[in-house]
């Protein structure tokens, strides 16, 4: 099986592209810190990079900033390529299935300088109002 599940703050902006294709595919490092303290006192951190595909990388991009906190639900991946020079280098990184935001940046505003999105008017006029509701027999409910 590969899961991960991580949670922790993004060290940089994310940053968005768009593939040749035109899939867009957003990157982002997150510092998780481990759960326990080294020798001296000191709390380590591990510094794990995020690739999030499709609508999610836009909302990705749209919403988190650096210092943003969020959960990462997804699988390892490890590639490899040629640089420059020819010396084959190895990534490993999270492709997310999942992102969810939990927290801002310290200092920034609740909406990132985005509007919140609102639920759309008509689904809010099909609603009933509470004070509106009649109440009904149990010899009439269908189950």
């Amino acid at each position: 099986m590969n899961k991960a599940i991580l949670v922790g703050r993004l060290t940089a902006d994310p940053e968005l592209q768009t593939t040749n294709s035109g899939v867009d595919v957003c990157r982002f490092s997150l510092a998780i810190n481990r759960p326990f303290k080294s020798q001296n006192g000191e709390t380590q951190t591990d510094f794990l990079n995020i690739v999030v595909w499709r609508a999610a990388a836009q909302n990705c991009a749209r919403f988190l900033r650096k210092g943003s906190q969020c959960a990462v639900i997804g699988t390892i991946q490890t590639r490899s390529y040629e640089d420059n020079n020819g010396v084959k280098r190895y990534v490993t990184e999270i492709v997310a299935d999942n992102v969810e935001f939990l927290g801002k940046p310290a200092g920034q505003s609740d909406d990132y300088g985005e509007p919140a999105p609102r639920p759309q008017q008509s689904q809010q006029s099909k609603r009933p109002a509470i004070d509106k509701l009649e109440p009904v027999e149990d010899d009439d409910l269908p189950f």
